[in-house]
């Protein structure tokens, strides 16, 4: 898999974050430190305990971060529940959990796009 199929996979734009890193070798760097990313893990932690502030942060960050990466589809989801988390009230409000289920099919489909391609690449090293 090149890295180019990888995009294509994960329903990203592989070309807009090329010109914005401008090489294949820091695409896949930071594409490679996303799998490490905390954002993801620390949105399902705060929906579960009904901690909006914290939650909406962490929906914001995984926007941005697929944003940099040309993540289309993942930083559109997350993008849906930001603005829904935005509102300053008490709780999480009941439309979330939808939205969080897409976010969650979104971020299995792009982790397991760069994993994919991460193992190909390494096969290929052989």
């Amino acid at each position: 898999m090149t890295i180019q199929e990888c995009y294509q996979q994960l329903g990203g734009n592989f070309v807009q974050v090329e010109q914005r890193l401008s090489s294949v070798r820091l695409v896949r760097r930071f594409i490679t430190k996303f799998l490490d990313d905390r954002s993801f893990s620390e949105l399902c932690q705060a929906m579960q305990e009904g901690q909006r502030d914290k939650a909406f942060r962490a929906a914001h960050t995984l926007k941005g971060v697929c944003a940099n990466l040309g993540f289309d589809r993942l930083g559109a989801s997350a993008g849906r529940l930001t603005e829904l988390l935005r509102p300053e009230n008490d709780g999480i409000p009941e439309e979330a959990a939808p939205i969080l289920n897409t976010v969650k099919h979104d971020y299995e489909v792009t982790v397991d796009a760069i994993r994919a391609y991460l193992n190909s690449e390494r096969q290929s090293e052989c």
